[in-house]
């Protein structure tokens, strides 16, 4: 699996909120024989063994597929125009209608029930939500692209796990990618940064690598 999984990275001058229809297009063209090949993969770590996942299996296919679909509003906008600005954009989702796919699936708080409950490992970025005074994290979002609820919007809710993991655990650089293995529950857990979709009750975690 490439990086290109677990970053999301900006394409086209939008937001990555915005165009994650596109950057997961990209990633399935691009890399679907290494997506699939990581969700076979199952790692074992003391009795307990964690299957591999990548963002999109969290996704419900509905979901999936709207945001595979984007309104042509958002594709035939030109890179540095005026529409494609991010107060523009900003403005064109709050007026978005309501019962538009494409943007109910932004903010979709729908998961896979079949998740709940299962041992999951998957690749991604940490914002920090709680930590000791040592700087000790105990308690973060994990999120598919660096930068999403810091200095970019957040994914949707489906595309964010809460992870508890109170040893907690100290982290060199946010945007260096981890593995992150534990046990997930379809359960909404909001802060002021974000909602998560998911929570997960932490069991290991290590560097990514490819």
């Amino acid at each position: 699996m490439s990086k290109t999984t677990v970053s999301y990275k900006l394409v086209g001058g939008l937001l990555s909120v915005l165009t994650l229809a596109m950057l997961l297009t990209a990633v399935v063209a691009d890399d679907k024989d290494d997506t699939i090949a990581a969700s076979d993969q199952t790692q074992i770590s003391g009795d307990i063994s964690f299957k591999t996942v990548i963002w999109t299996d969290l996704m419900p296919k509905e979901d999936l597929e709207a945001l595979l679909n984007p309104p042509e509003s958002i594709t035939e906008l030109e890179d540095g125009s005026v529409e494609d600005q991010i107060s523009s954009q900003i403005q064109n989702t709050v007026a978005a209608a309501s019962d538009d796919r494409y943007q109910q699936a932004l903010v979709s708080t729908k998961v896979v029930a079949a998740l709940d409950g299962e041992a999951i490992r998957i690749p991604g970025f940490v914002v920090p939500l709680e930590f000791n005074d040592d700087q000790t994290i105990t308690q973060f979002f994990l999120v598919p692209y660096f930068g999403a609820c810091l200095h970019m919007p957040p994914p949707p809710p489906n595309q964010i796990i809460f992870v508890d993991y109170p040893k907690g655990f100290k982290l060199d650089a946010l945007y260096s990618p981890l593995w992150i293995s534990g046990v997930v529950k379809t359960s909404l857990k909001e802060n002021h940064l974000a909602t998560a979709a998911y929570v997960m009750d932490m069991r290991k975690f290590e560097p990514y690598t490819d």
